[in-house]
């Protein structure tokens, strides 16, 4: 069923959902609400002063309109509750002004003010609630309504003959499940709290079971897949290693023998190197891609942004300059004739190691015998990219970098189809960053402690939470601490800001001017959380941290701390101090995303994850514990059993799948 199909939904509410990203019926069925309202009329008492609640009216008066300031206006009528007399008030509600009608009877929702006598309404229902009710709540935008949304949503279960089960016969007949179909009608139009829960059981099983399905069918098809043995002469990687300007860690030591044996089987590599900020994986790449040369065969390594793979780039020439390897890099704003020289080379098998971004996945860019595919920062890139990358060989082995901190739990779990190693350990080197969480009166120091840094020699990271400034939100804009810190430092200060709205080539000219030290402070979103590497950078302080998760600030404070040099994260805020302190103790980012997902459940730990944004829409990690696993440890048996091959739902997904590999 396309979504025009569905009673309601003309052009324009097709548009309105668009701008939700529901482009589906199961996009619109997997909309749950995010919260319910509880409604039962109540006999209004002084005892509910304040609180939350729901009272039946008889409207006395027609509704005056009162504008406070542009966009912001006040509804104002008298009602009769049960024969008390009093004033209700809504705000931003000037549209139900001609619906208010004396005599009609309808639901105020909001809180009693005793002492002005006065209902203040966050809602008001023109037919009046007579029972208990639960009303779904949707995200919406301009234009759309959660009641609209509700009643397209009812459209579609009542047209939908039938909503397949993805949870197979045998585990609802185990665990006494209620059908899809009964799910999707109980979680969007419940008639009583129970009903809620036991829809969401079965929706959060049959998202993990689907998910986790996928992860084990992709696991054993990788096992499956074979290609020529990669021989090498260990001793020079060794010696290559021994020529470094630092010793390996043991946890380096670790992933490193695990991917130089994946290299040598005639085994397809699919590894992911989960490593914390700074632990150096990058050189563990670089090992990587010399031993695959040593085999005889070229490397790719895609970042995410130019200037990491310029970073990349320079880094390797550095390592490589005694060996004979020819390094070369494509990246967006090369010129036409410089990108077709090194598509020529590399087809002709001149580069052996290429390091680039988005460019090399162009269907004109060709190796000559790619072996090894690594991406940085992994999540970065969506699986379709990833796939094309690995598609220019012929079974090329493929290695995974990310400094995302994940609980091993969840890692081994999520990233079941491949294997993972973890490094843990930090080279030595480099100093703890000391972090300090000072409340908006202490800004003062903290803008002395910034200063002096400059006067040293060195430069500062500040990074805001929003681009703009916001009436509602009472936070610091990007643009809002520029003016400060100019104003604070008199405008002698070279200062730049970074967000996302501005367009690549603008970010990569302003990351360059700050990595030459031009610029003194960058003032940022979260932007400058992964990768670039500026040694000099010593202080890195976070405006409104409690609106960050633990391991996003944590990376963000990777930034700095980059060299011997001392340096500092300041988390300003005047909020959420217990929560924030973590970061004041521990420097490990494994510990901090444990604790992040313990105190914030996973919609942070996974939000700087690739494309999908949240990695399930009702599962939850940090609550949902007992339901993966059990989801794990099932659709690990419907696999080997080979049933699904005589299921059609899990025949599609299958084909979907090996379409992906």
């Amino acid at each position: 069923m396309e979504l025009t199909d569905i009673k309601g939904v003309g052009p324009k509410t097709l548009d309105h959902l668009h701008e939700l990203s529901v482009y589906t019926l199961d996009d619109l069925l997997t909309d749950y609400p995010y919260r319910y309202d509880l409604f039962e009329p109540t006999n209004l008492t002084e005892q509910y002063d304040n609180e939350r609640i729901a009272i039946n009216v008889i409207v006395e008066t027609t509704a005056t309109t009162a504008f406070i300031r542009k966009n912001f206006n006040k509804l104002q009528f008298r009602v009769n509750h049960n024969g008390k007399t009093m004033y209700a008030v809504i705000f931003n509600r000037a549209f139900l002004k001609p619906h208010i009608v004396i005599g009609k009877t309808i639901t105020l929702v909001g809180k009693y003010d005793v002492k002005r006598n006065t209902f203040i309404c966050d809602d008001i229902k023109l037919n009046p609630i007579t029972k208990k009710e639960i009303i779904p709540i949707y995200h919406v935008k301009k234009g759309i309504k959660s009641n609209d949304i509700l009643k397209i949503i009812e459209n579609a279960i009542d047209d939908s003959a039938k909503i397949p089960n993805y949870v197979p016969d045998e585990f609802i007949m185990k665990y006494d499940f209620i059908s899809k179909k009964q799910a999707l009608r109980m979680i969007h139009m419940p008639h009583k709290e129970e009903e809620i829960k036991k829809a969401k059981v079965y929706l959060k099983y049959e998202e993990l079971f689907l998910f986790l399905f996928k992860i084990a069918y992709m696991k054993d098809e990788n096992e499956n897949i074979y290609k020529e043995e990669k021989n090498f002469d260990e001793k020079k990687v060794e010696n290559f290693i021994a020529s470094l300007p630092f010793t390996l860690t043991d946890s380096q030591d670790e992933a490193l023998k695990l991917i130089l044996d994946d290299i040598k089987s005639n085994k397809k590599m699919n590894r992911l190197v989960l490593g914390d900020v700074g632990s150096g994986k990058t050189i563990i790449s670089f090992i990587s891609m010399y031993a695959n040369f040593l085999a005889g065969y070229q490397s790719v390594l895609m970042a995410p942004t130019e200037v990491l793979a310029r970073q990349h780039f320079e880094s390797a020439i550095s390592y490589f300059k005694d060996y004979h390897l020819t390094i070369d890099i494509l990246v967006g704003s090369m010129t036409k004739k410089e990108k077709e020289a090194v598509k020529v080379r590399l087809a002709s098998g001149e580069i052996d190691i290429l390091i680039g971004t988005h460019a090399i996945i162009e269907d004109a860019v060709s190796f000559y015998r790619l072996g090894l595919v690594i991406t940085d920062e992994q999540h970065r890139f969506g699986v379709k990219q990833r796939e094309i990358l690995k598609s220019k060989g012929e079974v090329p082995d493929a290695l995974y970098m990310s400094a995302t901190p994940i609980p091993r739990t969840y890692a081994l779990t999520l990233y079941g189809d491949l294997d993972v190693s973890f490094i843990r350990h930090k080279p030595g080197g480099r100093k703890t960053i000391v972090t300090k969480i000072k409340k908006y009166s202490e800004l003062k120091d903290v803008l002395m402690h910034v200063l002096e840094e400059i006067k040293a020699g060195h430069q500062v990271y500040v990074v805001a939470s929003i681009i703009d400034d916001n009436e509602e939100l009472d936070l610091k804009s990007v643009e809002t601490l520029k003016e400060k810190f100019n104003m604070a430092y008199q405008g002698k200060i070279p200062i730049e800001i970074l967000h996302g709205k501005l367009k690549q080539r603008e970010k990569d000219a302003i990351m360059e001017r700050f990595k030459n030290n031009e610029t003194k402070i960058l003032i940022s979103t979260t932007v400058i959380e992964v990768g670039v590497d500026v040694k000099n950078a010593t202080v890195m302080v976070i405006f409104d941290a409690d609106r960050f998760g633990l391991a996003t600030i944590h990376q963000l404070r990777g930034r700095v701390g980059r060299n011997n040099i001392d340096s500092y994260c300041y988390l300003i805020s005047d909020k959420e101090i217990d929560r924030l302190k973590v970061l004041e103790e521990s420097n490990d980012g494994f510990y901090i995303a444990e604790k992040d997902l313990e105190l914030r459940g996973e919609g942070d730990l996974f939000g700087t994850m690739q494309s999908g944004v949240k990695t399930f829409k009702i599962a939850n990690l940090k609550t949902d514990l007992k339901i993966m696993m059990q989801a794990k440890s099932d659709s690990e048996e419907y696999l080997k059993s080979g049933q699904y091959k005589n299921n059609m739902n899990y025949k599609k997904i299958v084909r979907d799948l090996e379409r992906l590999n």
